[in-house]
């Protein structure tokens, strides 16, 4: 029975427990893992509370909230987006998020979310090229090789079988970076001058820089028939990747609609272009991929039921591991009634 004197204590995932819980489980695994339980939250996807996130911008960036619920526990995650930061030898981004008990309201996990946005992405990326790319793809271009590269590419090795990965970033340390880290992983990675000769054989191609602008990082004449494109560095208003016209000969499958057409690639066409939601092809009620030459685009911008399941999953590891502290995190009276009384008692 879990006492009000417990409640008062939230468990914490600090960096340093996060990173040790991911050895601890083994990163490829803790993908696999975390892919199943996303896709088993959107297979409820009807129980979530469900808004387009809560977004501050300004000119160098954004700060956001994503909150969502299942009617039994609440959660949300922080989260910025600040190009700039890189030349300054800070993140682009950051993150941290809660749950909490929806019959007291009590929060029942802190947790850091930088390295676990960056798991959950590519998790999510993975889960949703499972249903959506073509059978039996193997090799990926992965373009923008920053901070979430290596992710992706692990975990399109772990859930969908890719064996190998074509990099390709504007800034050649990036791609250097990428490619010592994943050196020895089990994947045949091939470092390319373009974004061309990236795409060259590749079934898949993943989309991930970080400029806040209007990019063209594929033109219409790079992408052929039969690929499926995992467009994740589009995520905020003001910021693609793809060229309208690759959107306008793709079948698009989303997150949540309402936030991807302020969000995703699909800002550059009408509101009325149809799109899928994702979680109505994980359940068998709308089509994916139908044809081999189909060209699919996962317009992945992110969204708080992706970030809900990745903190249930690192609370569901909790006790096996041992790998947070407690914090001292909500006043605990002795009299519910009397807080002022615990100030004053405590000088």
């Amino acid at each position: 029975m879990i006492t009000p004197s417990h409640l008062a204590f939230v468990p914490f995932v600090s960096v340093h427990n996060m990173m040790k819980l991911v050895h601890h489980i083994g990163l490829e695994r803790v993908l696999t893992e975390m892919a199943a339980e996303i896709e088993a939250d959107f297979r409820r996807w009807p129980d979530f509370d469900k808004t387009p996130r809560i977004a501050a911008h300004s000119d160098v960036g954004v700060i956001e909230l994503m909150p969502t619920s299942d009617g039994e526990t609440y959660g949300f995650k922080y989260v910025n987006g600040h190009p700039g930061n890189m030349k300054r030898g800070l993140q682009t981004v950051t993150a941290f998020g809660l749950l909490a008990d929806v019959a007291t309201g009590y929060p029942v996990l802190l947790s850091e979310m930088t390295i676990l946005t960056a798991l959950r992405t590519a998790a999510t990326s993975a889960m949703a090229a499972k249903f959506l790319a073509p059978p039996g793809a193997a090799t990926m271009a992965l373009i923008g090789n920053g901070a979430q590269a290596e992710f992706q590419a692990l975990g399109f090795k772990a859930i969908c079988g890719v064996t190998e990965v074509r990099l390709y970033d504007i800034d050649a340390a990036a791609t250097a970076k990428c490619a010592d880290n994943l050196a020895g992983r089990g994947l045949k990675v091939v470092t390319c001058t373009t974004a061309e000769d990236a795409i060259l054989g590749a079934q898949i191609i993943t989309t991930v820089t970080a400029d806040k602008q209007y990019a063209t990082i594929l033109t219409d004449n790079m992408v052929g028939s039969g690929v499926h494109i995992n467009g994740v560095g589009g995520d905020c208003p003001g910021k693609t990747e793809l060229h309208r016209d690759i959107l306008l000969r793709s079948t698009i499958f989303v997150e949540y609609p309402p936030q991807t057409r302020i969000e995703g690639e699909i800002q550059q066409l009408s509101p009325e272009h149809p799109v899928t939601e994702l979680w109505q092809v994980i359940m068998g009620t709308a089509p994916g991929r139908s044809t081999v030459q189909e060209v699919t685009l996962f317009d992945s911008v992110g969204f708080a039921i992706e970030d809900f399941a990745a903190l249930r999953y690192v609370r569901s590891k909790l006790a096996e591991t041992g790998l947070f502290t407690q914090l001292d995190m909500i006043a605990d009276p002795d009299d519910p009634r009397d807080l002022f009384g615990m100030l004053m008692r405590a000088i």
